[in-house]
């Protein structure tokens, strides 16, 4: 497809992560891999993905896991122009607000919608 980006997913929950990255291959032309540490995804980040959505919280399964604002802060150094949502259970504002001050463009809440909130803001990073 020649339209087609590479959109990274990180989270630590399989289950979710999975059904997210089904919902995008299935709605969008993009190419979609899952990783469940922050550490996989920094070792594949040499493929240049467009997009990363990266979890808050991601030390759940692997406790000695960074967690997902100290990836996001090495991904930034790494590859500046790598578009970052991250997605956390976390409603804090304050939250919210350092994610965006380390250079995430987009917070979204776990929910009922998350899908479909994802879905719209690739669309409109990404086309």
């Amino acid at each position: 497809m020649a339209n087609a980006r590479t959109i990274f997913i990180v989270d630590d929950d399989q289950l979710l992560a999975t059904m997210l990255a089904d919902h995008l291959r299935a709605a969008t032309p993009h190419n979609v891999s899952v990783f469940h540490t922050g550490e996989e995804c920094l070792a594949q980040l040499r493929h240049h993905p467009d997009l990363v959505i990266l979890d808050y919280h991601l030390n759940n399964v692997v406790k000695e896991a960074a967690d997902g604002l100290a990836i996001l802060q090495q991904i930034k150094k790494l590859d500046k122009r790598v578009h970052v949502i991250m997605l956390s259970s976390q409603e804090q504002y304050g939250t919210a607000l350092r994610t965006v001050q380390k250079g995430a463009e987009q917070y979204v809440v776990k929910g009922k919608d998350q899908f479909g909130e994802v879905e719209r803001i690739v669309r409109g990073m990404l086309g």
